[in-house]
């Protein structure tokens, strides 16, 4: 097919047609989905951002309770796209499972604008005085947020592999580009995030928060337009297995079955299709790993392979030839079983992420009140929203992601000879250690607050501390930098080293990860004020900021960050990068055992 300039990796049109690797995809389909991504971002912090402010003064929640229902609306938008990555892997495709969801996404957003802007929807105040919600007043408002969360669901994890799509690793040049695409796709998000964050966020405290709203709706709405006129430039992986998440739990049932046979001497001697299979059927073959096994350092620069005897590997029974399988069903494959181990060790990894995720939580909870609580003005009439402060956290990205592409990355890649500078799991480890560094930050900043209020002797939760909202700038820049590490890396982490019919699946490790980790601080607040306001006592999050000891809690979050970080040291030096590659050369394909994690990250246009 590469003589008729087809693509090499068999992507077709939307009819099921092939396409030509000339007119179609590559950045001249992806800036159509680019587009998108910016004003869904656009979207979603402006609600993120804030939503712990109109909780707290348009339906008059308590301080924790707002935390609360922000952590578990947030943690629902990220964990929804499990299904999501399900229906599209195993049933509709990422197109129409995209174009189903933002559908449902859009609808939510309308929905919420109307729960803003209608007055019979909202609380009435008299004379200063506001009620509190009514019931039916909360029901529409949570269900617009959380139609919101159900359409996120099949958008977050295929748009952006949908994109990562639109490239053929067939093709070397097209492989290259892929590299750099996940930068330029979170690049986007950033820039969504802060015209959120500087402009949306500002109009909803000072020009109505349906205003505040309905301008990212709209743009929502413009961008599907223009993701649609891309259609015809768009490439779709065709699924080459029936039930992707059902080889997981075939070699699952397989091994065990076969738990009592022995194995052979040699890996070589598992059951696997011949490579011919692999070329005619454009798959790629996962040559055998010894799992949680490392030759090397912490964070070794090549990870280098020497197999154990078979006998130590029990998912390598699932491909043994003469076990028992059926005269219908045959043994699993070697590349099958090592989908299964790229699962359970990608696992690991997103277990370490959990705490970190937690973190990130608050810059949209406790950072955002903290800031509420201190001299927002600029001059002498004009005054910031707390949440704008987060804007910080995007402008920092911006900044560092062509720093760190263009200068950080050179630099280290004539020091390691890794053409990316340093591997995948070094970069998310790097991010973590910022982010500790950012929350030992918070907590200093939290204990001169306090300092402030002794000396001011400031009791009431509405009085402004006279110390600027800026103090909390470094700690909202250093995990803006600490993401560029680690959010971008796990992205294309979990992208890259998920089984090939499972990516948008794998995917959702990361945002799965975002999910529990807001869930997670919704868990930890809650009792964390259960516990310290027992019997009488001064709560480290009550009602008034003012009175509590959020410096507590901030010293907590640091100590089991620094527990973490631990634990992801011995995680990722136990992980085994999978080993496949496919190059195409003068129309023939060859197979060669290649580390993934070697592939050039650049921003490349």
């Amino acid at each position: 097919m590469e003589d008729k300039g087809y693509t090499g990796d068999g992507t077709v049109d939307l009819h099921g047609q092939p396409v030509l690797a000339a007119k179609t995809g590559k950045w001249k389909a992806c800036s159509f989905l680019v587009g998108y991504e910016a004003f869904e971002r656009m979207a979603f912090y402006a609600i993120a951002s804030n939503l712990v402010v109109y909780m707290t003064t348009q339906l008059h929640e308590d301080t924790v309770s707002s935390v609360r229902n922000v952590n578990n609306w947030s943690g629902l938008v990220w964990m929804m796209p499990i299904l999501g990555a399900y229906v599209a892997d195993s049933y509709m495709g990422r197109f129409w499972t995209f174009t189903v969801s933002s559908l449902i996404y859009v609808v939510g957003m309308v929905l919420l604008t109307m729960a803003v802007s209608f007055k019979f929807l909202k609380p009435t105040c008299v004379n200063g005085v506001c009620n509190k919600a009514s019931t039916s007043q909360i029901a529409f408002f949570y269900t617009s947020l959380y139609i919101i969360a159900v359409g996120a669901g099949g958008t977050k994890p295929n748009i952006s592999t949908f994109g990562a799509d639109q490239f053929d690793d067939f093709d070397s040049h097209e492989k290259k580009l892929k590299a750099s695409f996940f930068n330029w796709w979170m690049f986007s998000s950033f820039v969504g995030a802060l015209l959120a964050t500087l402009g949306l966020v500002y109009i909803q405290e000072n020009l109505g928060w349906g205003l505040g709203y309905g301008i990212p709706t709209v743009g929502l709405i413009i961008s599907l337009f223009i993701f649609y006129i891309g259609t015809p430039m768009y490439r779709h992986k065709v699924r080459k297995t029936k039930s992707p998440a059902g080889d997981l739990i075939r070699v699952l049932v397989t091994a065990f079955t076969n738990q009592k046979h022995p194995l052979p001497g040699h890996p070589s001697e598992l059951y696997e299709y011949e490579l011919q299979h692999y070329i005619n059927s454009r798959k790629r073959r996962v040559y055998h790993t010894p799992i949680f096994r490392n030759s090397g350092r912490l964070f070794p620069q090549h990870v280098l392979v020497h197999d154990p005897p078979a006998n130590q590997m029990f998912l390598d029974k699932a491909a043994i030839k003469e076990g028992k399988t059926s005269a219908s069903r045959l043994p699993c494959t070697v590349t099958q079983v090592e989908g299964a181990k790229l699962i359970l060790q990608m696992f690991m990894i997103w277990l370490v992420t959990l705490i970190p995720s937690t973190i990130w939580a608050q810059i949209n909870t406790l950072f955002v009140k903290q800031g509420t609580t201190l001299d927002r003005h600029i001059g002498s009439s004009f005054e910031i929203p707390a949440a704008s402060l987060s804007s910080f956290v995007t402008f920092s990205m911006l900044v560092s992601v062509p720093i760190y592409d263009r200068y950080f990355v050179p630099l280290l890649r004539k020091k390691t000879a890794n053409p990316r500078g340093i591997t995948l799991l070094q970069r998310v480890g790097i991010g973590f250690v910022i982010q500790i560094v950012a929350i030992a930050i918070a907590y200093v900043v939290e204990i001169k607050r306090m300092h402030v209020i002794s000396v001011h002797n400031i009791v009431g939760p509405k009085e402004i501390v006279p110390m600027t909202i800026f103090w909390l700038m470094p700690q909202y820049v250093l995990i803006g930098i600490a993401d560029v590490f680690n959010a971008i890396g796990l992205l294309e982490f979990f992208y890259d080293q998920s089984p090939e019919d499972m990516q948008s699946l794998g995917t959702t490790f990361f945002t799965s990860g975002i999910g529990v980790g807001n869930f997670l601080n919704s868990f930890l607040v809650t009792m964390v004020d259960n516990i310290t306001g027992r019997n009488g006592g001064k709560s480290w999050i009550g009602k008034n900021l003012n009175a509590s000891h959020l410096d507590y809690y901030y010293g907590f979050l640091l100590v089991i960050s620094a527990l973490n970080l631990l634990a992801y040291f011995g995680a990722s030096r136990r992980y085994i990068y999978k080993k496949e590659s496919v190059e195409v050369k003068e129309g023939s394909v060859e197979l060669e055992a290649q580390v993934v994690d070697t592939i050039p990250l650049g921003l490349q246009v």
